[in-house]
């Protein structure tokens, strides 16, 4: 497989004002993030609402400048490039957005919203744009006549279908599906879930898939990063991580995920207690420390490394 994605510490810094007398207050939105991606694969990044998932795809989108570490996209350096550099790159990588609807211009037929990118990209015919437009309709499950209407004629599912189908016009070689189905119905996210990995394996696409429902996550995933307040505090295969979570953080995630059978609801662990630290103001050491049950003074004086163990990367002085 080739690899088509690469971080290395990435971080992301925020100058948060406080007033017109006082000084701005960094806030830590990604804190130390690397991971790597190959073609037909899928990361998927979980965590609570804050913990950074976002602000790390519109870095890997290209929309916002990593304020240190280092991106590469296809083998290119992204974390700075020139605007001739960044039109070049954002045509490798494209992203899916959690709103269907807000990620659609009302005012813009469907045909028109898909063609745009090759306007602005390409070189085509009128001819030649429409008949790929068809073509990728086609590909999402649309009919080609639904190119000339407009997206309140369509429903949720249909809307994602169409946003999908926008962000692989240009034959992208990585995917950012950014909460692609939580905004749909259940009975929905199924078939736009199955399409998404169709196209991932007729394309060849790399994912980074971010969510915070750990039932798709595992349905998808190949590999899963999980995120604490814009920490990774867990990295491993999917399957390693369900069967065997190391740390506490991610051990809590699992156990809050609903339980059909009582036996099992009976055994899970207690649920997380306390409220999220600001980010402006973090706790020092381990970040996760304030929630933890198996917290010490060390996890207070001593930022855990992350550390290799049992085909996971893992950021907890207690993991093994």
């Amino acid at each position: 497989m080739s690899r088509v994605l690469e971080a290395d510490a990435l971080g992301k810094i925020y100058q948060v004002s406080r007033g017109l007398f006082r000084a701005a207050r960094p806030l830590h939105a990604v804190d130390g993030v690397s991971f790597t991606l190959d073609a037909g694969r899928t990361l998927a990044i979980v965590g609570e609402s804050g913990c950074g998932k976002s602000t790390l795809a519109r870095q890997v989108t290209l929309i916002e400048t990593p304020s240190s570490g280092r991106l590469l996209i296809d083998g290119k350096d992204a974390t700075a490039p020139t605007p001739a550099e960044r039109k070049a790159l954002r045509r490798a990588v494209q992203m899916v957005f959690q709103n269907p609807y807000g990620s659609l211009n009302p005012r813009r037929t469907i045909g028109a919203a898909l063609a745009e990118p090759l306007v602005i990209n390409t070189d085509l015919t009128r001819a030649d744009r429409d008949a790929a437009v068809a073509a990728m309709l086609s590909r999402v499950g649309l009919r080609p006549e639904h190119a000339e209407r407009y997206p309140h004629m369509f429903s949720g599912g249909q809307r994602q279908r169409i946003a999908i189908a926008r962000a692989l016009m240009l034959r992208p070689r990585i995917l950012v599906a950014d909460e692609p189905v939580s905004a749909l119905d259940v009975s929905v996210q199924a078939q736009v879930l199955n399409l998404l990995m169709d196209l991932q394996e007729d394309m060849g696409l790399a994912m980074v898939f971010i969510s915070h429902d750990l039932g798709v996550v595992r349905f998808v995933a190949d590999e899963v990063l999980v995120m604490y307040l814009g920490r990774p505090v867990e990295q491993a295969p999917a399957a390693t991580l369900f069967d065997t979570p190391r740390h506490p953080y991610t051990r809590a995630l699992l156990a809050a995920r609903p339980k059909i059978d009582a036996g099992e609801r009976a055994h899970r662990p207690p649920p997380l207690t306390g409220e999220l630290p600001s980010p402006l103001n973090p706790p020092s050491g381990c970040v996760f420390r304030t929630r933890c049950p198996l917290a010490t003074d060390r996890c207070a004086a001593e930022r855990p490394a992350s550390r290799a163990i049992g085909g996971a990367m893992v950021a907890c002085h207690f993991a093994d």
